[in-house]
């Protein structure tokens, strides 16, 4: 299959607006919704989900991006003048998700509402972002795999590759779907949060794997290293979430005055 796509949607004086950047933002706002719409649910204001990517956003974005320069720093120590220039690529998905999980436990810390309730809340929504967010790495054609004989590769560059932004994707919204189903059954705290980590180690472990654009820490892929640390921090967040049985909701503020209430009235 051949794909030749422009990759600027359109330009609004003279700037150029990327599609890559478009399918981003519409990830961004589609998992806020259910990100809000579970907020709402556990007794939250509906404004309270964007005070959160307020700090959380801006942190992703610095993230992604220092974490790419960092892994390519034999390119950017001889051009600095690109370092900030995020238009022309290179944003790393792993650095964004450990600044912006930093950010968002700085917030926890300052709103008094436990991390890992947040992180229950959050991590479906960023698995939902992150496979809409995929489908900019196919209009930029990049981010594929080495060459394949299968039926469903795509071309680029005269060669049939394998589309390993594709099945990111579908694993990325395959996680998605069975976190916020699972989520309705009101499993321990805690254990949303390990799955999303387990899962998305696991298929981002693997679609690395055939990826021909990987950063590299020696002679390691530094995704896949990144993966397997993900992968065991899930297991051990989802062991102890077992063992000590969280209760599954946090308590807020208005919760705990309207149980006080309760309490006085009688």
């Amino acid at each position: 299959m051949t794909f030749n796509i422009d990759p600027v949607a359109f330009s609004i004086f003279g700037i150029k607006i990327y599609w890559y950047a478009l399918i981003i933002v519409f990830g961004v706002i589609l998992g806020t919704q259910f990100a809000k719409k579970e907020f709402v649910r556990r007794d939250f204001e509906e404004d309270f989900i964007y005070d959160i990517l307020f700090v959380v956003l801006p942190s992703g974005i610095i993230g992604a991006r220092l974490w790419y320069v960092i892994f390519m720093w034999d390119y950017y120590s001889q051009n600095p003048g690109q370092i900030l220039n995020i238009r022309g690529g290179g944003l790393a998905i792993h650095g964004g998700i450990i600044f912006g999980t930093l950010a968002l436990y700085l917030y926890s810390k300052h709103k008094e509402v436990p991390f890992l309730d947040m992180t229950d809340v959050m991590t479906p929504s960023l698995a939902l972002a992150q496979g809409i967010g995929r489908w900019g790495n196919f209009v930029n054609q990049e981010a594929h795999g080495g060459p394949t004989d299968l039926p469903w590769g795509i071309i680029i560059d005269g060669v049939k590759v394998h589309p390993t932004f594709l099945y990111e994707s579908l694993g990325d919204i395959i996680i998605f779907l069975i976190l916020i189903n699972w989520r309705k059954n009101n499993p321990d705290k805690g254990k949303i949060s390990a799955s999303y980590l387990i899962g998305y180690g696991i298929l981002r472990f693997f679609v690395e794997g055939l990826r021909t654009d990987s950063l590299y820490w020696g002679p390691l892929r530094t995704a896949q290293i990144i993966s397997l640390v993900f992968i065991l921090l899930g297991g051990v967040l989802f062991f102890i979430s077992n063992k000590k049985n969280l209760p599954p909701y946090f308590k807020t503020k208005k919760q705990v005055e309207k149980k006080q209430n309760i309490i006085n009235f009688k």
